[in-house]
């Protein structure tokens, strides 16, 4: 049995679904009774609560092989928000597994924006999650998975990519040289569903598509633009120091708006970061589960779904 946070989330959905099919007993945690399409001729057995209720965590770690930690924050009103949820949430999930699992696999799915924690406090709080996992529960029973951007039908985050591509001038707030790795929702749950089935690695590593060194942004929103039937856009290279204005601007309304928002200052130095491509000797590598969707493929099908969602217009 598998026990699983975050599940309803847009990666859990389709994990949760790849977890089955591979034969896992699957028991969630969530804060109400889940229903999704994906899940139709699924029954996973819910264990209502949060990763802040001990009681909750006991009862859905409480004799599972394996133990997939999803759940987190990616937009907050402050660090602390951000800490007390990814890394603090993360603490109290590994602490539970120690005491009610002991032979779980507790496999914890990061960011590839851990890699570097001085940029926002979403980063800094996935690199502090990673670090409390090994202190709880010691490197032989932990796997770490960075994920890089992941994107796919029903993702909502990338849904603005789609959206800028369908205009005659599209503006790349990214830096030109940047390189950036993806992932489909559906490589990326297929290849953590095989690694959890696998003995704990003790290591960190990362996953991506058949691009581990990444893609350019021009490459990215000219795959998009072509997934809308945009075929000849022009770009326009946004000054960094407008593309930071724009963070501070974002931050300030959140703020003001006591709301999480995705736009400031942390996320437009992670934007503006020139590598997010995965190495050779992080990329996670496991037999049968390689990732097989293009960026072309998987663009077009995801801009076809937007459209039938009602999500993107024509």
């Amino acid at each position: 049995m598998v026990a699983v946070t975050g599940a309803t989330g847009f990666l859990g959905r389709h994990v949760v679904a790849a977890l089955a099919a591979a034969g896992w007993q699957v028991r969630i945690l969530a804060r109400s009774q889940p229903v999704h399409p994906l899940w139709q001729d699924l029954e996973p057995e819910v264990v209502l609560g949060g990763l802040s209720d001990a009681d909750a965590l006991r009862r859905l770690v409480s004799g599972a092989d394996a133990v997939l930690h999803l759940a987190g924050l990616i937009k907050a009103r402050n660090a602390a928000e951000f800490m007390r949820v990814n890394c603090e949430g993360s603490r109290a999930l590994a602490a539970a597994v120690a005491a009610y699992a002991p032979g779980a696999h507790f496999l914890l799915v990061s960011s590839l924006a851990a890699r570097e924690p001085a940029l926002s406090g979403y980063a800094a709080s996935k690199r502090a999650a990673e670090a409390a996992v090994f202190d709880a529960l010691g490197r032989k029973r932990v796997s770490i998975v960075r994920p890089p951007a992941i994107y796919g039908p029903g993702d909502r985050e990338t849904l603005v990519i789609f959206k800028l591509a369908r205009r005659k001038r599209i503006p790349i707030l990214g830096r030109m040289d940047a390189r950036v790795a993806m992932i489909h929702v559906e490589d990326a749950a297929r290849v953590l569903a095989a690694q959890l089935a696998e003995p704990p690695s003790g290591l960190v590593h990362a996953i991506a598509d058949h691009r581990p060194d990444g893609y350019t942004w021009q490459e990215i929103f000219q795959t998009a633009a072509l997934a809308v039937t945009n075929p000849q856009p022009r770009f326009i290279a946004v000054p960094p120091a407008l593309t930071r204005a724009v963070g501070l601007c974002g931050g300030a309304l959140a703020r003001l708006l006591s709301q999480p928002g995705m736009v400031n200052a942390g996320k437009v130095r992670e934007l503006l970061h020139r590598d997010w491509r995965v190495s050779e000797p992080e990329l996670l590598i496991v037999s049968d589960a390689n990732p097989k969707i293009t960026l072309p493929a998987g663009f077009a099908a995801t801009a076809a779904w937007y459209r039938r969602a009602g999500w993107l217009t024509v």
